[in-house]
């Protein structure tokens, strides 16, 4: 700003931010008429849905129609826009499960279907104290913060500082600002959590990793008796391997595997029918309740299965098939990422001490 407009602080106005940082977080912090600054979602007739902010200069532009962002704002959710072309357009305030579609990702998601199964059967509660390993893009973090609410806590880890990055983004993007129930630090789970943790401190450790059977003993140590561990894996093998290690230990009660699937329904009259297409196989849950101490599990009716596993080695994505995102692509959206973070943005904090203090936050990222 020149110095003839510090002196007038009026001859420059000032746009609204092109993101909103909000007094109360998520969703109840969005009602009533649209606003500038906030995230709005399109839907035409055919169902084609299109997300994105609200700005004074902003111009939607589509095959079935357009319009200016300004004739949105003030207008109430749920209205049905005509365009000069004739086409209705729906105006929505997006849900978190369309956020997640929607959002930069760095990794793969854990999408509606998985998440609602590990916030319902894993009894992710008001207040609960909840571990997560594996943030990816942060889809499940926003689901497993919606569910504790700001008097629960939850530390995140992740491995790669990338990748912590982007979820941080995406998550204070989803609230409208740094909530306060959550801790993102990056590091290998172990170390983390033993320079972190509390013994017993915890009620609910979720893993979205590659090999979470690694990871069994650090859980049983900080999960409080009767706390549930619960595993989120990709392959058959993976299931497999991590149900064995958790008989193995001896800390928990016998795991439960399961994995949902979801099929839409035609309903037009008099034709109901299930559609062609389903969304099927995503990932395997399985869950565990820490005994405890000094209490062994109950006897097994049959005898357990001879190990067909391999015990060697370190695994990595290429070993289970699972997509990864290029170098290329991750500098990009951790880019862009970067350029939307409000003010009181997340840090992603270092797993274990570093010489710059316990809690100096990460040196950028190199673009």
């Amino acid at each position: 700003m020149s110095e003839q407009d510090t002196q007038n602080p009026q001859a420059t106005p000032r746009l609204p931010p092109r993101h909103v940082t909000q007094e109360v977080l998520g969703q109840a912090g969005r009602r009533g008429p649209f606003r500038y600054g906030e995230r709005i979602q399109v839907t035409d007739v055919k169902g084609s849905k299109s997300t994105f902010h609200l700005h004074p200069q902003g111009h939607f532009q589509s095959g079935r129609g357009s319009f200016h962002h300004r004739e949105v704002v003030g207008r109430q959710e749920g209205t049905v826009l005509t365009t000069d072309s004739g086409h209705e357009l729906l105006l929505l305030r997006p849900l978190l499960a369309d956020y997640v579609l929607s959002m930069p990702r760095g990794a793969q998601v854990v999408y509606a279907k998985d998440s609602g199964q590990i916030v319902a059967l894993g009894d992710i509660f008001p207040g609960a104290r909840v571990l997560e390993a594996g943030v990816g893009s942060g889809a499940l973090t926003m689901n497993l913060l919606s569910a504790i609410g700001e008097a629960g806590s939850l530390m995140s880890i992740e491995r790669r500082e990338d990748f912590a990055a982007i979820a941080a983004s995406n998550v204070d993007s989803w609230f409208g600002g740094h909530h306060p129930a959550w801790e993102l630090r990056t590091g290998d789970f172990n170390d983390v959590v033993a320079a972190r943790v509390e013994d017993a401190s915890i009620d609910r450790v979720v893993l979205d990793m590659l090999a979470p059977w690694e990871n069994i003993e650090a859980s049983a140590r900080v999960l409080a008796p009767g706390g549930l561990f619960l595993a989120y894996v990709a392959t058959t093998t993976q299931m497999s391997r991590t149900v064995e290690a958790l008989r193995h230990s001896r800390l928990f009660t016998e795991p439960e595997a399961w994995e949902s699937m979801v099929r839409t329904w035609n309903v037009d009259g008099l034709s109901v029918r299930p559609d062609h297409r389903m969304v099927a196989h995503t990932g395997f849950l399985l869950a565990a309740r820490r005994l405890a101490p000094g209490s062994a599990p109950l006897t097994r009716k049959r005898p357990p299965a001879r190990g067909a596993y391999d015990d060697a080695g370190h695994w990595i994505p290429e070993d289970v098939r699972e997509r990864t995102s290029t170098d290329r692509k991750v500098r990009r959206v951790l880019r862009d990422c970067r350029a939307k973070q409000p003010e009181d943005a997340t840090p992603v904090l270092p797993g274990v001490p570093t010489a710059g203090g316990d809690d100096a936050p990460q040196e950028p990222l190199d673009d």
